[in-house]
């Protein structure tokens, strides 16, 4: 209780509110009656989505959902240098395929669109001329070179570099000069001493005094494109973002958002930065690290439900942590009062549990399974395509009843095409003297095996067919029980050990 107590109190509820109505809440997260919940997305499309980018774009999306709100994709694509091709498609599609579709997007479109900054370049220019009229930004001159200087000297000195102000006093007349001389300027913003507080809904209360430990920030490059402080300023403000979550490694940048929004009239939303999402080991995610990405995940037939389940649990935002939740689920569980400081640490080697819990899920509606079928053909074909001596395979019955009876034993559906379980789709190609290695009455055991199989009118269920094979063995003097089934093994399958192998008939 002590604990509660205290967390009700950095987040600034009063005591008072103790087990009141989910409106106390509601009101605690910046939430008005009748205003719309809106939040957004604003990746860079300067590669492929990966692991941390989908879990910021889910917290959002279920914030959004869990209060009627709307979850909106910006991308944020002002660095012209360091654009990927195909990258902000891929965006858009992980997100389709993970089954949290944005609201709002490049694709979709909307009322607040365009949804990529370098179609928005007119209001950043309107924002920063407001800026300079009243004084809070400058033209700053300094060339590239004079910057690398100030930056090598400081790192010389073992301290942070930082932008020397040097254009922050210069005259009118000073300006006009250098307008009329040389390129085009940057235009920096002017930070007061006195950052403003601001309450964080995961942080807490938190102030940055970000003019003491850096330069005044560019804000409008030479080139006409903003830099991010600038832009998400702007974009938050024009499309009407109510909810600002986002990684907490912008925690620290809030305080120059907050004066950008002050010096600009402006009201801002509420920011809630969400700890990182971090290896097992607690190393960063690292986009060198080929299978942090979506792609990877969806090519190798995970589950986007096994995914959205694993890095909710391995973080915070609900009351218990769980495996085998849907996405309904999460929006109904969400917490944002519930999310913790503590960075997420991410165990993917349980990855392929979490799949085969919601594989199984799967299987068990009707519907689904029957999506699953079609799958399943489409992955026969695939792996082993002109090797299908017998195409009856491919019978929607008989993959449908494979599935029933390895669901639980497999993780993914692809585990199904792989060489442990080749002999459901193709015959081995097995030797007679490999069979004859395990007995040397293969012939005798082979004609009392097709004779049991062609007997008329023997339902063979997998009890019926294990006690006559015992009734064959019993039948074969100097012959084990287990060298019949070890026989019969090699036969059907080319393996010696298999997990199952009756019960499933052609």
């Amino acid at each position: 209780m002590a604990a509660l107590l205290k967390r009700l109190l950095r987040l600034g509820t009063p005591l008072a509110a103790f087990g009141r109505s989910v409106g106390r809440r509601e009101a605690s997260l910046g939430i008005d009656p009748g205003a719309a919940v809106r939040v957004r997305f604003a990746p860079s499309p300067t590669g492929l989505l990966h692991l941390g980018g989908l879990r910021t774009a889910l917290y959002n999306y279920i914030f959004a959902k869990k209060y009627q709100g709307s979850f909106i994709l910006r991308l944020e694509d002002t660095d012209q240098s360091r654009l990927v091709p195909g990258a902000a498609e891929n965006i858009e599609d992980m997100l389709e395929w993970a089954g949290i579709p944005p609201d709002e997007s490049p694709r979709r479109g909307g009322p607040a669109g365009p949804y990529q900054q370098s179609r928005r370049l007119a209001l950043y220019a309107q924002a920063t001329e407001a800026l300079l009229k009243t004084g809070a930004a400058y033209p700053c001159f300094c060339s590239p070179q004079r910057l690398e200087l100030l930056k090598k000297e400081a790192l010389r000195n073992h301290q942070t570099p930082r932008y020397d102000n040097r254009c922050r006093n210069l005259s009118q007349e000073q300006v006009a000069q250098k307008l009329a001389e040389g390129p085009k300027p940057a235009i920096r913003f002017r930070l007061e001493e006195e950052a403003p507080a601001f309450q964080d809904l995961v942080y807490g209360w938190s102030r940055h005094e970000v003019a003491s430990v850096e330069g005044d920030p560019v804000i409008l490059k030479s080139d006409g494109f903003p830099t991010y402080h600038l832009a998400c300023v702007v974009d938050d403000h024009h499309m009407g973002i109510s909810h600002v979550l986002r990684g907490s490694e912008w925690l620290v940048s809030t305080s120059k958002h907050l004066l950008l929004y002050q010096a600009l009239g402006w009201q801002p939303p509420r920011f809630a930065h969400l700890p990182l999402l971090l290896n097992r080991d607690g190393s960063k995610l690292s986009k060198r690290q080929g299978d942090i990405f979506l792609e990877h995940f969806a090519a190798a037939g995970f589950l986007p439900d096994a995914l959205l389940d694993i890095i909710t649990n391995c973080g915070s935002g609900f009351a218990e942590n769980q495996m085998g939740r849907t996405l309904p689920e999460l929006i109904t569980q969400f917490d944002l009062t519930r999310i913790t400081c503590h960075s997420a640490l991410l165990d993917l080697e349980k990855l392929p549990e979490f799949n085969r819990l919601h594989l199984r899920r799967l299987v068990s509606s009707e519907v689904q399974r029957h999506h699953l079928v079609g799958q399943l053909q489409a992955l026969v074909e695939e792996a082993f395509g002109s090797h299908l001596q017998d195409r009856d395979v491919l019978d929607p019955a008989y993959v449908e009843r494979i599935i029933l009876l390895r669901q639980g034993h497999i993780c993914r559906l692809q585990d199904l095409v792989s060489p442990a379980y080749s002999y459901l789709w193709t015959r081995p190609a097995v030797g007679r003297a490999q069979l004859g290695a395990i007995s040397e009455k293969v012939d005798v055991i082979a004609e009392r095996l097709l004779g049991l199989l062609e007997k008329s009118g023997m339902g063979l269920t997998q009890e019926v067919l294990n006690g006559e094979l015992k009734k064959l063995s019993e039948g074969l003097e100097g012959t084990k029980h287990s060298h019949v089934m070890k026989l019969l093994r090699v036969a059907l399958s080319g393996q010696l050990v298999l997990s199952s192998l009756l019960g499933i008939q052609r």
